[in-house]
């Protein structure tokens, strides 16, 4: 899938990672690598390492490839690759507009948006989700016929701490193991990811879009979603952060809550991706 900005520029970082993707995901061999890949206690060992001391000596190499402008973020000396993975950014770098009308990001991610049809199901490239499998609620998923369904995917690059896009009340949050596949869409080209995945979802009656779920999917690497306890929430306060690895956010809202900027929507439909920010306005309130 294409990854371009809101000007339409195409982002071509990531081309490495891409390529051994491929070679895992589109031959016998690395299949049978995968088998091992994305079983849960090779995330954890993964996590334990990037927790050592041992990690510290990946950290600039890694801002240099991926070109980090670390001036957004605070500046410390990190004890572990996970501690400078999940290091804050400086109050005021991701600012986003208060009126209840907008939508906003809940991360640094690259966006995708779907809309879910009147069997509960989208397609995401040639790959055909149900929401009911999705959420392991068939009941749930059929309130949100007709809505939509907004995938944010981040890389290894992002901030990946994630906030809540409105203010409202928390009124119920489900974990579902699974397993530890790459989110990157070439994934999506061997494994149904969004519903064999490790994810936990939190139910908000919002104040401005109706009752919407907000998920975390868990990725390859990915040992931990870490959500705050929350009873409340509040737009633009933050809801979690994932520890080492490319994860993702899912939104869904109802039909008729919102009306999702073009660019975005147009661009979906054409398999690319739009690069967005923390807090930067998606659409608006129908």
């Amino acid at each position: 899938m294409i990854v371009v900005d809101r000007l339409g520029n195409v982002q071509t970082n990531g081309e490495g990672q891409n390529n051994l993707l491929k070679k895992l995901y589109g031959t016998f061999l690395g299949r049978c690598a995968l088998k091992i890949l994305v079983c849960k206690f090779v995330s954890d060992l993964g996590g334990w390492y990037m927790n050592s001391s041992l990690s510290k000596r990946r950290i600039a190499p890694f801002i240099k490839e991926n070109k980090i402008d670390m001036s957004q973020y605070e500046q410390r000396e990190f004890k572990s690759y996970n501690d400078f993975f999940t290091r804050k950014i400086v109050d005021g770098k991701r600012p986003f507009l208060a009126d209840d009308n907008v939508l906003i990001s809940p991360a640094d991610s690259k966006l995708s948006c779907y809309k879910i049809d009147q069997d509960s199901r989208f397609m995401i490239k040639d790959t055909r989700y149900s929401l009911g499998e999705l959420l392991e609620d068939d009941e749930l998923a059929k309130e949100y016929m007709n809505g939509y369904w907004m995938i944010f995917r981040l890389t290894v690059d992002d901030y990946h701490r994630y906030s809540f896009i409105d203010d409202g009340k928390i009124i119920g949050n489900k974990y579902i193991k699974g397993r530890f596949h790459t989110v990157n869409p070439i994934a999506n080209d061997y494994y149904p990811i969004y519903k064999q995945n490790s994810r936990s979802y939190t139910i908000i009656e919002s104040k401005n879009f109706g009752k919407m779920i907000q998920m975390e999917v868990g990725a390859m690497m990915v040992g931990r979603i870490v959500n705050h306890d929350k009873k409340q929430c509040f737009k633009g306060e933050e809801k979690g952060y994932f520890e080492f690895g490319g994860s993702t956010v899912i939104i869904l809202l109802k039909e008729n809550q919102v009306v999702i900027d073009n660019d975005i929507i147009e661009n979906s439909m054409n398999d690319k991706e739009t690069v967005v920010k923390l807090g930067e306005t998606i659409g608006k309130k129908y």
